[in-house]
């Protein structure tokens, strides 16, 4: 019999391999594809939008039937944001992440997907993500 521990983990693996096969077949995978897409004044390539409207069109009501439960499935309480404003940690990251994500054409979740194909750019890339990832839990202390 599968334990509660045991069934979040494939939970979990299952999830992350949708989401990536769902990241692979849409080409975002593709850094070509993302800087296409931000490429607004040559040869811009839109289909970065529907894969983002349709990850909107399932999470949208499905977010909402979610939270109607007392609990998630595998844990004891929802965990979800709250912080209300904007703040300059909130407004740096998003710049390190867009310039991050502008200059290589990858975001952490494709780049994890494309670590399959070993091409030496995108082991470069995420190892670079995780040593931000290592610096940040070392010299940022949380609010």
């Amino acid at each position: 019999m599968m334990t509660n521990a045991s069934a979040a983990r494939l939970t979990i693996f299952i999830a992350g391999l949708l989401f990536g096969l769902g990241l692979t077949l849409s080409g975002m995978s593709n850094p070509a594809k993302v800087i296409g897409f931000l490429d607004v004044a040559g040869a811009w390539d839109p289909t970065l939008i529907l894969v983002m409207g349709g990850g909107l069109l399932v999470t949208l009501p499905a977010f909402h039937l979610v939270l109607k439960r007392p609990e998630p499935l595998f844990s004891h309480k929802f965990y979800l944001p709250t912080l209300k404003g904007v703040d300059s940690k909130l407004i740096i990251g998003a710049i390190l992440f867009g310039l991050g994500w502008g200059i290589a054409g990858f975001c952490p979740g494709p780049a994890l997907a494309a670590l399959v194909t070993l091409n030496s750019s995108v082991l470069i890339f995420v190892g670079a993500m995780v040593a931000g990832m290592v610096l940040h839990r070392l010299f940022v202390q949380p609010d």
